[in-house]
């Protein structure tokens, strides 16, 4: 074994051991190397872009509305409660931020809290069916063109799988790329346009059908343990279901363009990890625990996404600022000096900043951390306040409720911004491709009500002590 020096490799060439067809196998070695480079080069596919072609929101029907004293009165007489966690339930659902018209399952309307597999079935295919057919009617696309379907339901997870019950349902090509996903909390849902993004840039031609949902009915608590009833407080019936597509011809007809997705995840975290949880109490009853370290676990998770964010959107000029802060702050901090943190100014980036609704005192946090108007979390409060937290949909509430105000005008940017167990954050970024004549869209879940909001929501503070988040 010997070593060539670059310099010495025409006398190499030269070198007895080596005969004419050696030497000429070499070069066509070389040559054919070149060749596949150039043609790795010259061949390599751009980037496939990203359409949103539309989507819609479920509403339930108005039998279904439910005001926070019905809620009580559902729970007194079910007769799991007692005094003091009706106590309890009651402080929260007066500061929760919550109205009296966000919708409940069918089965909380009975006289007794019994709930079967049945009725969790009729939930989950009520919500999305209804939401698959208005999308399908609304775009005009038919399942024989759908490619990719990814569902996503935190709970509630039936065999066959959510994405088989609907392929099953409309009949869908059997050589559909299907995704489940279960247990990601309220993130999942953008989550689930991060992984229809990738998928999208293999798969050409495609349309990808996303829904996001919830069931709530058979995960109602019925135990003694305060912090598992913020889940019954908050939570109420919604889905969405989202088109994608990367077809090229489909550039002037879709409402936006997704230009960026932005995923953190601090599960290796203990604190995160356990800071929204199910399981069971010392009875033996499942719950969904939410512990006092939740806002600081939050707001933890959610800055290193807004940095990445900003390293997207951000002017050169707020970046600068960022990080001549960043960098006195560090060397100040040496000499234990205090200085204040700049917050860039994301209001000046998007046009439209949609955080997922979780609960007022997150909402609360988040607006003070990044310093933003009630204007910008207009959007974020008011859908709080109609629909309750409806987990991975939420964001797409948000959306609707911003088009069906006539404020997305062609060009604006849109920052849909979700986070949940795990803790996990997501950002999806998109561009308006058209503006968003609202008209008499009869699939938006605001028609016939827009006009009533904003509300103003008077609340008192939140009755469960959270950790701070500085």
């Amino acid at each position: 074994m010997f070593i060539i020096n670059l310099r010495d490799l025409p006398e190499f060439l030269t070198h007895p051991v080596l005969n004419s067809n050696t030497i000429v196998m070499m070069y066509l070695a070389l040559l054919m190397g070149i060749f596949l480079l150039l043609c790795f080069v010259t061949n390599k596919k751009p980037s496939c872009k990203v359409y949103l072609i539309d989507f819609v929101c479920y509403k339930p029907p108005d039998s279904q509305k439910s005001s926070k004293e019905f809620v009580l009165k559902q729970a007194t007489l079910h007769g799991y409660m007692t005094e003091e966690t009706l106590d309890f339930m009651k402080n929260v659902l007066e500061r929760c931020g919550i109205g009296d018209s966000a919708y409940l399952a069918e089965t909380f309307f009975k006289p007794t809290y019994e709930p079967l597999m049945k009725d969790s079935r009729r939930e989950i295919e009520t919500t999305i069916f209804s939401s698959v057919d208005m999308l399908l009617r609304k775009t005009g696309v038919t399942t024989d063109n759908i490619g990719i379907l990814i569902v996503n339901c935190c709970i509630y997870s039936p065999e066959p799988s959510l994405s088989s019950i609907i392929v099953n349902r409309y009949k869908l090509n059997k050589n559909i790329i299907t995704y489940n996903l279960v247990g990601m909390g309220c993130s999942a849902g953008l989550l689930a346009v991060g992984l229809a993004k990738q998928l999208l840039q293999v798969h050409q031609n495609s349309y990808a059908l996303v829904v996001s949902t919830e069931s709530i009915t058979e995960n109602c608590y019925v135990g003694k343990d305060p912090p598992k009833f913020l889940i019954n407080c908050l939570f109420r019936v919604g889905g969405a279901a989202i088109l994608l597509s990367n077809r090229p011809s489909d550039h002037n007809t879709s409402k936006y363009q997704l230009l960026d997705t932005v995923h953190v995840n601090t599960s290796s975290s203990n604190r995160s990890y356990n800071s929204i949880i199910r399981e069971e109490d010392n009875e033996g009853l499942p719950g969904v625990n939410i512990n006092r370290d939740l806002l600081a676990t939050a707001i933890s998770t959610i800055k290193p996404n807004l940095i990445t964010v900003g390293r997207l959107i951000l002017p050169i000029k707020e970046k600068l600022y960022y990080q001549i802060n960043y960098f006195i702050r560090k060397v100040m901090t040496s000499r234990n000096i205090h200085i204040q943190q700049y917050i860039p100014n994301y209001s000046n980036s998007v046009d439209h900043f949609l955080p997922h609704v979780g609960g007022k005192p997150v909402l609360d946090d988040l607006q003070k951390t990044l310093r933003l108007s009630d204007v910008v979390m207009e959007a974020s409060r008011m859908t709080l306040y109609r629909f309750g937290n409806t987990s991975s949909s939420s964001t797409w509430y948000e959306l609707a409720y911003v088009e069906a105000k006539g404020r997305v005008k062609r060009g604006d940017m849109v920052w849909q911004l979700a986070f949940g167990s795990g803790f996990k954050c997501s950002s999806v970024i998109w561009r308006a491709m058209k503006s968003v004549d609202y008209g008499c869209d009869d699939d938006n879940p605001w028609t016939g009500e827009i006009d009533q909001f904003p509300v103003q929501v008077v609340c008192g503070a939140f009755p469960v002590d959270f950790a701070p988040s500085g």
